[in-house]
């Protein structure tokens, strides 16, 4: 009889280990995907830096950027893989979200929205916004899916119900959003500076927010102990590691409240005295609060967007060897422009 080859003994290796692999521990690797969004310059780069253990500067995002994490089960077990999606420019580039989001990964997604604290009338139209169309494009996702998969698209409504039950207490005054979602208020060093009444309107309208849409919500800096709790959440996310189960809602300290730990009545009104609640005409809780919120707050009423859509006039990709060429080459054609515009007036003339 014949000895086996190299080849054949390699062969028979690896079968065996996957049997072994797939009778005994049942394991499989696990992916999941977390996506970014939020502030410009909220500090997202540098939350996912501080989450994979990269020890570099963060860099300005380009666009729409994508890196990766894998942690292991245990000892010789296949590690699970996480995709770290950051959506840069804040609301100037939402027609991106629909990359990342499909009807593959919808199933294991899970959404972070990062808010700077220290430009507060910025933060409702950026949540506003963004919420708005990642919410609207899984809308979207689900109902494609259900004309291709019905079974799918059904469990699908069935986690988000499941969801709903288990983190809303108060159920019929929420609009739970459809895949996981957390809320973090970057800059907390800049915010504890801020007036008492204005950090108490800030935290109030962000439990608010949280609550409303079944989002956990944490407050973070540059501290080494707020970024690690932070981590903590984030790779619950993208790992299923077990979440914390401490609760902060001390409008003098970072907040820290999971999903479904807080409630309507801890929250309490929207900070404005009784006698006035009738002055804002709202049809909704969320409208409310936001007409209150945007009192004190007004958001700044600058177009911003047309400029930084146009990635050339965009401050973060400046190149100067390239800003100087097309500078040049703008002016060259501005006087082409005039000189075809005096010829086309004297021919006119002319005729």
């Amino acid at each position: 009889m014949p000895s086996e080859t190299l080849w054949e003994i390699a062969k028979t290796e690896v079968e065996k280990r996957g049997s072994n692999e797939s009778e005994g521990d049942g394991l499989e690797i696990g992916e999941k995907s977390v996506f970014f969004i939020g502030s410009k310059n909220g500090g997202k780069t540098t939350i996912i830096l501080r989450c994979l253990d990269r020890d570099e500067p963060p860099k300005p995002t380009l666009a729409l950027e994508y890196t990766y994490g894998r942690r292991a089960k245990g000892h010789n077990t296949p590690k699970d893989i996480a995709h770290f999606w950051e959506l840069g420019g804040g609301t100037s580039l939402l027609d991106l979200i629909s990359i990342p989001i499909t009807s593959d990964t919808l199933r294991t997604f899970s959404v972070v929205l990062v808010l700077d604290l220290s430009k507060p009338n910025d933060l409702w139209p950026n949540m506003e916004n963004l919420l708005q169309a990642t919410k609207s494009h899984v809308d979207k996702v689900i109902m494609k899916l259900g004309k291709t998969n019905s079974k799918a698209a059904s469990e699908m409504r069935q986690k988000i119900w499941s969801n709903m039950q288990k983190n809303h207490p108060d159920r019929e005054l929420i609009d739970p959003f459809p895949i996981p979602l957390v809320i973090i208020g970057s800059k907390y060093d800049i915010f504890q500076d801020f007036d008492s009444e204005k950090r108490k309107v800030i935290c109030k309208t962000l439990r608010f927010i949280a609550h409303y849409y079944g989002a956990s919500l944490m407050f973070t800096s540059k501290s080494e102990a707020l970024l690690l709790k932070i981590r903590g959440v984030i790779n619950q996310l993208a790992f299923g590691i077990d979440k914390s189960k401490s609760i902060c809602v001390d409008q003098n300290k970072p907040l820290f409240i999971a999903a479904g730990l807080d409630s309507l009545s801890q929250i309490g009104s929207p900070p404005v005295p009784d006698n006035d609640i009738g002055k804002f005409h709202a049809h909704s809780p969320l409208e409310l609060w936001k007409k209150v919120y945007e009192k004190l707050f007004p958001p700044k009423r600058i177009n911003t967007l047309k400029d930084i859509k146009d990635p050339a006039r965009d401050p973060q990709y400046a190149e100067s060897e390239v800003d100087e060429m097309r500078m040049q080459k703008d002016q060259e054609l501005e006087q082409y422009k005039r000189s075809s515009s005096k010829s086309w007036k004297q021919i006119e003339l002319d005729s």
